[in-house]
């Protein structure tokens, strides 16, 4: 059994798992081995579930042996967000108040995983309530690359665990960037679906309008197989849109050729190494076909800093039933959020809404004279924990490392972040690529193709 098994890709596998050159137990006992060699150092999992992962993975050899697959995930082990309901299993969502609460019923997302044959590892750490903090009581993961470095939040665990061989994909949500920042941070491919595109049925929610389920992989094929699986339409969730759910890893090898990519000349706030995985990212996806075209992005910075109330809103509505009454439970951070959401009238709700409209009307015109559109994740390519914590979080601060993703979030844009560079101190450095609504295969490809010309998505932090 090759040495590097923890890090081959999902789709090398499940191609492999196929073939039975490799069983289920074996690659989830390797797994597991890795996880309790690493895993006390790293934070990145909120609880693992040994037994339960072997004999899921016995019973998925068994399917094997019988001439039976479950699915294109069959066999592989994966990890999810502790936000995601699993039956029996403890689900927190990061918060004190949820350690001891366990589901009957699995998320939508996750008996969809199990239905595609794979392998549940366990729960991934995560921020309290997916907001931009981990609980005073967890210890936060920490960043495989470089320990001095911010891991992303708030799918901290999902980013970490998926970069260091913990787990071959994990899923992670996206609220205001939160699949974005730890997939540049760790060096992974992220995919924020268009909303609707994925149920949340089942996914405690932040801010429920906002809220987006994706994968986060190591490379664009593999979040296109976890993509087809997971999306769709869903009696729980009548926002899930009734669409049928394309072959996105059967498309992913269509290229770039012809596709317009919009190229944003007014950046602001950009450091000298997200500008590079920018600029090299056009470069490569230009000679991959694609034509690049200027565009002038819609001012961002206000739907940025307005996200903190449209968000802390939704969160007062999701915790009713235990905020104020158990805020001492809270952490100080979640807990600010929510009472500027519990502060707004309905006034300000109204102003908060047109202006969300407004933004999403206004990132759609940019996106009409285009196929894709090329955008940093965050201007700051790779900040340092000593330097988040000496900028602090203001509303200003964090709305500035908001820029360029809590909009999407709001105009419910699907987003693919890849890997594009690295900085001195050796962490990734990422971008993302924007979509029309509902063109996950056209961005998909757009990564595979980056992918196929660049081995930046091949890199493995320094173990």
């Amino acid at each position: 059994m090759s040495a590097e098994l923890h890090y081959e890709s999902l789709d090398g596998i499940a191609r492999r798992l196929k073939a039975r050159e490799l069983s289920a137990v074996e690659a989830t006992r390797t797994i597991l081995d890795r996880i309790d060699r690493l895993d006390g150092q790293l934070k990145s999992y909120a609880r693992v579930t040994p037994e339960r992962a072997l004999s899921n993975a016995a019973e998925r050899d068994a399917d094997s042996a019988a001439g039976v697959s479950r699915g294109p995930l069959h066999g592989v082990p994966i990890a999810v967000k502790d936000l995601c309901n699993t039956a029996g299993i403890v689900t927190a969502a990061g918060m004190s108040i949820y350690a001891r609460h366990v589901p009957d019923k699995d998320a939508t997302v996750v008996t969809r995983l199990k239905a595609a044959g794979a392998v549940i590892l366990g729960k991934l750490q995560m921020t309290e309530g997916a907001y931009g903090v981990h609980h005073p009581t967890i210890v936060p993961p920490v960043n495989p690359w470089n320990a001095a470095y911010w891991t992303g939040v708030s799918s901290s665990g999902s980013g970490v665990a998926t970069a260091a061989g913990l787990c071959f994909a994990s899923l992670g949500s996206d609220t205001g960037g939160s699949i974005r920042f730890p997939s540049t941070m760790n060096g992974l491919t992220g995919l924020k679906p268009t909303w609707g595109r994925v149920s949340r049925a089942g996914v405690f929610p932040l801010a429920e309008s906002l809220d987006h389920v994706g994968p986060m992989c190591r490379s664009a094929l593999d979040a296109a197989l976890v993509l087809g699986v997971i999306a769709g339409a869903d009696p729980d969730d009548p926002t899930a849109v009734q669409r049928p759910v394309s072959d996105y890893a059967a498309a992913a090898g269509s290229g770039v050729k012809g596709k317009r990519l919009g190229v944003p000349t007014n950046l602001v706030g950009m450091d000298s190494d997200a500008q590079r995985a920018l600029d090299g990212a056009r470069t490569v996806l230009r000679d991959a076909g694609a034509i690049p075209v200027e565009v002038t992005l819609p001012e961002l910075d206000e739907a940025a800093l307005k996200w903190l109330s449209l968000c802390g809103v939704e969160a007062a509505l999701a915790h009713e039933a235990t905020f104020p009454s158990r805020r001492a439970e809270y952490g100080a951070e979640f807990a600010g959020l929510i009472d500027l959401g519990r502060s707004l009238s309905a006034l300000d709700l109204a102003r908060l809404q047109l202006l969300r409209a407004r933004v999403a009307g206004e990132i759609e015109r940019t996106l009409s004279g285009i196929d894709l559109l090329l955008m940093p994740v965050m201007g700051v390519a790779a900040p340092s924990l000593a330097a988040m914590k000496a900028a602090g979080r203001s509303p200003e601060t964090v709305a500035a490392r908001l820029r360029y993703t809590a909009p999407l979030d709001m105009s419910g844009h699907p987003t693919l972040t890849l890997p594009g560079g690295m900085t001195g101190d050796g962490v990734p450095v990422g971008f993302q690529i924007v979509g029309h609504a509902f063109d996950e295969a056209g961005i998909l490809a757009a990564g595979h193709a980056y992918q196929r010309a660049t081995d930046w998505h091949l890199e493995r932090p320094p173990l």
